[in-house]
């Protein structure tokens, strides 16, 4: 569960026979900035204490980081079934057009090229609606005539120039049947009804284990029959997996601990079968191995991506402990008892006893599949219940991304707070406090939020449906609001000025009710899950209390929170209420909350927070370039030493993977 080709070269010393023996290398200053375009910023993150790293786990990370890579083509095939004809053609034209490509027309295919390479494939990764060229129907034509492309041209101009076909990529379900008018490959042909009974007929209510029915699979239809089209080394997504498995095996043989080496194992003979039972064989010993210092996330895991919320994408990556960042989420996962029976909820919902909860802060080496370009700053896993009951979860705040993104900010001249605070000491509370909170409410969401409470017996992890993914995140979200301002905090040494909390306290009502409004297009309701979450939150605290308050001024609007207490009030009645609904497995209840709170948007207030955003000339969404790590051979051809190489353009590193990792 998720809370986001030039390298740079060492100057050389000079020597000579007078002045000093030795001139110290000057390293070139880091740009954190790569580049922006259309809604989007790449910012490349740094890997600190790679240096400080032995052979051996450089190797590991370079082993699971190839495995992290490899999965790249099954992410985009699942997010449409059309999606890599239009990446190889998109590579095609820019390899091979020998036309002028400085005009005008050119430079707008080019972002468009970008956008789908950010997004990988042609919707929005946040948004979900279609992507359209800024170039003409009749240029993308051109472009594609003049170019080295073996393929239905026709059919390619339609895709990726009518904005009527293949519309949105996960679809509301308001204008027809919720899977047959989403443009996700995770079903084909096959109704909302239709798999809904598919999936109903395998799950045993009886069962305290279940495995995540679908997961691993394409349902399909063919001639009446609905069946699974599992992903594994000899069925869909074959080639891709087998080289993921060849990273892996290597992997093992260089891994940490034996157990490290077992679980790893499993994951291999998992994706050799398509077995979920070994899926959880896997995550059952993954999770419990809470001691290496390196470690990694490969596999079909969030469901985001899934109208109904069951079936994963694929996503990777590597990373190692920030010892020192990790002293918070250590004490907070020591401590979860304490927050779980003291948490605002009904006590049947409670947990009687929470089990293995571990929490760390990392710094990530490698981001693959649907953690890249685009990556979360927080990772709860696994998403089993009954293993998150029985063994607990593993969660992570990555260090190294948020660093990233404030540095990022801090390389642009214009900044958001300045022009949505009501006040300076709003301003004056978020410069303070906003770093240290933002980072303790991820570790809180991710730690505890989605570690917490119990489903009631009998009650399916899938009973919300559609509804799932945007309850979970924001359940999750109102445990980690509401502690943030717990005294708790203070005894045990994490947060212990009193009137810290408030600084994220503003961030989240400003972001939940207006600013984030900026990452979608005018005219358009929220279809994104986290979006959706946030907006649920700070909508329901400002109809259901006083604590909220809009102000206008200067014909500019506000959100001012006049009574924290007031609101911290509305995060556990809405908490205790959210709790019941996952516990009890009520759908309407769910549906009831989303449809109310979380997806509407004020138009009025959408075209103001927009006019007021461009004026700040800012992108607001963030996404990554890897760094490449680069193997040193002695001469016998034994890795020597791994070095690690900062990349600073964005098109040139998805070109290169466009070679490397086309295996589908």
């Amino acid at each position: 569960m998720k809370i986001a080709f030039a390298c740079l070269a060492g100057i050389a010393g000079l020597s000579c026979t007078q002045g000093p023996k030795e001139t110290k290398k000057q390293e070139p200053e880091f740009r954190y900035l790569a580049e922006e375009f259309a809604d989007i910023k790449i910012i490349r993150y740094k890997v600190p204490g790679w240096d400080d790293l032995s052979l051996q786990q450089k190797t590991f990370i370079y082993y699971m980081g190839e495995a992290a890579k490899c999965g790249r083509d099954i992410f985009w095939d699942q997010n449409f079934k059309h999606n890599l004809e239009v990446r190889k053609c998109l590579e095609t034209i820019l390899e091979t057009y020998p036309g002028d490509r400085e005009i005008h027309d050119f430079q707008e295919f080019l972002v468009y090229a970008k956008r789908v390479f950010f997004s990988n494939g042609i919707h929005h990764h946040y948004a979900e609606e279609k992507i359209l060229p800024g170039c003409t129907a009749v240029y993308m034509r051109h472009l594609l005539e003049e170019s080295d492309i073996d393929a239905d041209i026709d059919f390619l101009v339609d895709i990726m120039c009518d904005p009527e076909l293949y519309a949105m990529r996960k679809s509301s379900g308001r204008e027809g049947d919720l899977l047959l008018t989403s443009s996700t490959n995770f079903y084909a042909g096959v109704n909302r009804a239709r798999a809904e009974a598919f999936y109903a007929a395998m799950e045993d209510p009886d069962n305290l284990r279940p495995v995540e029915y679908g997961l691993n699979s394409r349902l399909s239809e063919k001639d009446g029959v609905v069946f699974e089209e599992p992903y594994k080394a000899d069925g869909l997504y074959g080639p891709a997996i087998q080289q993921i498995c060849h990273w892996l095996e290597k992997a093992a043989g260089v891994a940490e601990s034996p157990e490290q080496a077992s679980y790893i194992k499993t994951l291999i003979d998992y994706y050799q079968t398509g077995d979920l039972a070994l899926w959880d064989a896997f995550n059952v010993a993954w999770v419990q191995d809470t001691d290496t210092f390196v470690d990694f996330i490969n596999g079909f895991i969030e469901v985001y991506g899934d109208p109904l919320g069951r079936k994963g994408s694929w996503e990777g990556n590597v990373n190692f402990m920030d010892t020192e960042a990790s002293r918070r989420t250590t004490i907070i996962s020591q401590n979860a008892q304490w927050f779980e029976d003291n948490s605002p909820v009904d006590p049947r919902f409670r947990k009687e006893q929470v089990t293995g909860v571990s929490a760390k802060v990392i710094n990530v080496a490698m981001l693959g599949g649907d953690s890249y370009p685009s990556t979360p700053i927080g990772i709860n896993l696994p998403n089993s219940d009954w293993i998150r009951k029985e063994y607990g979860s593993k969660s992570v705040t990555i260090a190294n991304i948020t660093n990233a993104y404030d540095k990022a900010a801090q390389e642009s001249p214009k900044n958001m707070l300045d022009e949505f605070s009501w006040d300076e000491q709003e301003v004056a509370l978020v410069k303070q406090f906003g770093t240290i909170t933002g980072d303790l409410h991820t570790d809180l969401h991710e730690c505890l939020g989605h570690g917490s409470g119990q489903l009631l017996p009998g009650v399916s992890s899938n009973a919300l449906g559609e509804y799932s993914s945007t309850l979970e995140e924001a359940r999750a979200d109102l445990f980690a609001l509401y502690y943030l301002a717990d005294p708790k905090l203070a005894e045990l040494e994490i947060l212990t000025d009193p009137e810290a909390y408030k600084a994220e306290y503003i961030n989240y009502i400003r972001n939940g009710l207006f600013t984030q409004l900026v990452r979608i297009e005018p005219g358009r309701n929220i279809t994104q899950a986290h979006m959706q979450c946030r907006q649920l939150i700070a909508s329901w605290a400002l109809q259901n209390g006083n604590a909220i308050e809009k102000k206008v001024r200067d014909g500019k609007t506000y959100f001012v929170i006049n009574d924290f207490g007031e609101l911290r009030q509305l995060f556990a009645t809405l908490l205790a209420q959210m709790q019941k609904i996952k516990s009890e497995g009520d759908y309407m209840a769910g549906k009831a909350l989303v449809e109310q709170y979380a997806i509407q948007v004020d138009q009025e207030l959408h075209r103001e927070v927009l006019e007021r955003y461009a004026a700040l000339e800012l992108k607001p969404y963030g996404g990554f370039l890897n760094p490449d790590i680069v193997p040193v051979y002695n001469r016998k051809g034994e890795i020597r030493d791994l070095k690690l190489e900062y990349a600073e353009d964005f098109l040139q590193q998805q070109l290169s993977y466009g070679k490397a990792y086309n295996f589908l």
